[in-house]
């Protein structure tokens, strides 16, 4: 098993969490602790013996703590190999003991970062000794032992109990090490290519030369897409120190709490990401059944009940086997109704206990319990391309032209107030389905959805198609503008009532001609939500 017990332990973390505890147990065990600064002055106050960094290396700390444990006597502690007889004839003559433990978290460089402070408070937040310790341990995993997670600290005590680390329980936690101090250097490289990159080079764009992310294996999962895709879920390192992904996302479907249910599969992940999107674009009660990527109903009501027998109305056969998310916690009420049509995923950031009883009878259905999305204007998203990346901010429903009162009236009567609401709530539903994009709404609820089509007359047969009777009285939205008057027409020859669009294409006139002689309202609103 190649246990080493552990003797000599240097500590030094700037998280304090669970640091007395740790210490009282090493103690216990009769290990001797040698500490840096304001780590050392916490453990002795809770009564623990402990020597200071300076006492070993003969050298005060220095320059406000900049340098502190960047010493041979440190450093070949943590870097001699016990297993080779002449780096122990070397730490003989020179009189070092090794350590057998480093446990050592770095300054909260990105904590810092996210707090809007100075680039001065940020470049003293980043972190020299810590990551040198860290990595020398991790480098000489097999002697030495490195923790640089507080939640590791009770692996530690039963390891005391042991006799030490096992060399491949070393092994990962060196691999954890490696993956912590990699984080790290690459949120500060980060912010250095997008805080101090000459304009010139960056075009005075705000974004960064280089940019990147660590992800953390969260869970392996079945299978991919198909099933003879392999598929694993990763989560992202940043929030293990910050509390938010690279995307500025404080929480996200990764970190999703799967309360009841099978494991979820990749689809269930995407179909989930699409779902939780489109409910909290709206702060009324609304719910939203993808499938696909794609709504197959979405509706806004005076609660989350009624909201989800509106979207379920709008097409029942795609709901089938879909998933569901909530704006706001599963009531009884909904749970009922959800228990009704078979559903993969439920999606909220809660459900009451008598929902989840309620859903938890069938054993198919996956309950997943997910915060609110931050509401960021400065995130950004990654999308994998061939050989890189493609980064671009967040699409959210926020710009001028998404508030109504901006929209402009280019043909027709003014919208009435019942038809100006379903015009704004399709202009928002709209944003979720993928281009090209028809959404046809009546009384807070889609009645005819039309996505993913190469053309946008086919989007607008497939919304007409799908709302049947319910077409007549409608009002629609459109994510992009309309390149011809074809695809408008086919919405005026249904009966539909009122189309918002962003405007813009070239032969705008053209649709404008069409409204006017179809005696429909037409707004534009100025901005477009393609959705890829």
């Amino acid at each position: 098993m190649s246990r080493i017990p552990i003797r000599r332990a240097l500590i030094s973390v700037y998280d304090k969490t669970g640091l007395e505890d740790l210490a009282s147990g090493l103690h216990a065990a009769g290990v001797e602790i040698t500490s840096t600064g304001s780590t050392a002055a916490r453990i002795s106050a809770a009564g623990v013996p402990v020597t200071k960094v300076e006492e070993l290396t003969g050298f005060p700390e220095c320059l406000d703590g900049r340098v502190k444990t960047l010493h041979p006597r440190v450093h070949a502690g943590l870097l001699a190999d016990t297993a080779n007889p002449q780096h122990e004839a070397q730490l003989a003559e020179l009189g070092i003991e090794p350590f057998q433990l480093v446990v050592s978290n770095l300054y909260p460089f990105e904590a810092t970062v996210a707090s809007g402070a100075s680039p001065q408070e940020c470049v003293e937040q980043i972190d020299i000794g810590g990551p040198a310790m860290v990595r020398a341990a991790a480098k000489n995993h097999g002697s030495v032992t490195v923790i640089t997670d507080p939640s590791r600290y009770a692996d530690v005590l039963a390891a005391l109990a042991e006799g030490g680390f096992t060399r491949d329980q070393r092994r990962h936690l060196a691999a954890e090490a490696f993956a912590h101090t990699a984080a790290y250097d690459l949120a500060v490289a980060s912010w250095f290519a997008a805080s101090y990159a000459p304009d010139e080079i960056t075009q005075d764009a705000g974004w960064p030369l280089v940019t990147g992310a660590l992800w953390r294996r969260a869970d392996v999962l079945r299978y991919g897409e198909n099933p003879h895709q392999r598929a694993a879920l990763y989560k992202d390192l940043s929030t293990e120190r910050t509390g938010l992904t690279q995307s500025g996302q404080a929480d996200g479907i990764a970190a999703a709490e799967l309360l009841h249910g099978k494991p979820m599969s990749y689809n269930n992940y995407v179909d989930a990401d699409a779902a939780r999107r489109a409910a909290h674009d709206f702060t009324e009660p609304c719910v939203a059944i993808i499938k696909h990527s794609n709504p197959c109903g979405i509706a806004i009501g005076a609660d989350l009940a009624d909201a989800h027998a509106k979207a379920n109305a709008c097409d029942p056969a795609s709901a089938f086997g879909g998933v569901i998310a909530a704006n706001g916690p599963v009531t009884a009420a909904l749970a009922r109704q959800i228990a009704e049509v078979f559903t993969e995923v439920v999606i909220a950031p809660g459900f009451d206990p008598e929902a989840l009883d309620i859903l938890s009878k069938s054993k198919n259905i996956r309950l997943l319990r997910c915060a609110s999305p931050s509401s960021q204007l400065t995130a950004l998203e990654w999308r994998p391309v061939s050989g890189g990346i493609l980064l671009q901010s967040v699409d959210q429903v926020r710009e001028p032209g998404d508030d109504p009162a901006n929209w402009e009236l280019k043909a027709g009567e003014p919208a009435s107030q019942t038809q100006l609401a379903d015009l704004a709530f399709a202009w928002k539903a709209c944003r979720s389905v993928k281009s090209n994009a028809i959404l046809l709404a009546s009384g807070g609820a889609s009645v005819g959805v039309g996505m993913g089509q190469v053309n946008r007359v086919d989007s607008s047969r497939l919304a007409v198609l799908r709302a049947g009777d319910r077409a007549a009285g409608s009002v629609a939205a459109s994510d992009a503008y309309f390149p011809f008057a074809d695809g408008f027409e086919i919405l005026a020859q249904a009966g539909v009532a009122a189309v918002v669009e962003p405007g813009g294409s070239i032969r705008d006139h053209l649709t404008v001609t069409a409204a006017q002689d179809a005696g429909v309202a037409l707004y534009f609103t100025g901005v477009r939500h393609f959705y890829h």
